[in-house]
C-alpha cells in the first residue's frame, strides 16, 4: 500500500482534474455528466465521462480513498494493464445498468467514479475473499466477502427505495463488471473457489430476478 502504482495515480489524477474542472465550470459539468435523455439522444460519451466527475470534494475523496486501498490488490494479481481494463469496463457497466433501469426517466442524471471503484472493490474481494475489512458502527472487522455481499444487498434496497442521492444502480453495475472481468481474467477461480464465486453471485442473480418480476 505504501508504493502506490503509477496506474492508480494516473486514474486518480484524471478524476481529480476532471472533477476540479467540473466544480468550476457548470457548462462542462452539465455536458459530460450521465444523463439518460442526453445519452438516448446520442451523447454516448457521457457513459464514460460521467465517471470522472464528482459532486463535491467529499464525494471525490471517498471514491479515491476507496480506490487507493483496493487497487493494489487487483494490480498484484493482474498487473496494471488488466487493472485499467477492469476499471473502465466496470465504469461502463455501471452506466449501462443505470441506463437500463432508468431508461424511462429522461431527467435521471448521475456522476462519480463509484461504479468503477465498486468494480475494483468487488474484484479484490473475489480475489482475496478472506481479507478482513472494518466499517463504521461495526467494531470487529468482517471477512471481505461478507461485506461485499451485504453491500450489494444494500444497493438493491437503495435501488428499490431510491434511498438517498446515491447512484446505487451504477454501484451495482460496476460490481457486476468487476465480477465478470475478474472471472474472465482468472477462470480457474470457478474451480478453486467455486463456493465463493457462487456466494458473490447471489446478489447479482437476485437483482435480475427482482428486475424480471418488476420489483425494482
Amino acid at each position: 500500500m505504501n508504493n502506490i502504482h503509477i496506474a492508480t495515480i494516473a486514474i486518480m489524477a484524471a478524476n481529480v482534474l476532471a472533477s476540479l474542472k467540473g466544480f468550476n465550470d457548470n457548462t462542462f459539468f452539465e455536458r459530460y455528466k450521465f444523463g439518460v435523455g442526453a445519452i438516448q439522444a446520442g451523447q454516448k460519451d457521457r457513459m464514460l465521462t460521467s465517471g470522472f466527475l464528482h459532486v463535491d470534494l467529499s464525494h471525490l475523496f471517498f471514491n479515491m480513498f476507496t480506490l487507493y486501498f483496493f487497487a493494489d490488490v487487483v494490480i498484484d494479481w493482474f498487473g496494471p494493464s488488466k487493472f485499467v481494463i477492469l476499471y473502465f469496463i466496470s465504469l461502463v457497466a455501471g452506466s449501462l445498468l443505470a441506463l437500463y433501469f432508468h431508461k424511462s426517466e429522461p431527467y435521471y442524471s448521475a456522476v462519480g467514479a463509484s461504479g468503477a471503484v465498486t468494480g475494483i472493490l468487488y474484484s479484490a474481494i473475489l480475489l482475496e475473499p478472506g481479507m478482513r475489512l472494518g466499517i463504521m458502527f461495526i467494531p470487529i472487522p468482517l471477512p471481505a466477502y461478507v461485506l461485499g455481499i451485504l453491500y450489494l444487498f444494500y444497493s438493491i434496497y437503495g435501488m428499490k427505495t431510491r434511498l438517498g442521492n446515491i447512484g446505487h444502480t451504477a454501484h451495482f453495475g460496476g460490481a457486476i463488471g468487476g465480477y465478470v472481468v475478474t472471472l474472465f481474467f482468472k477462470p480457474d477461480l470457478l474451480v478453486t473457489d467455486t463456493l465463493m464465486v457462487l456466494l458473490l453471485a447471489l446478489p447479482i442473480v437476485l437483482l435480475f430476478i427482482l428486475g424480471k418480476m418488476g420489483k425494482i
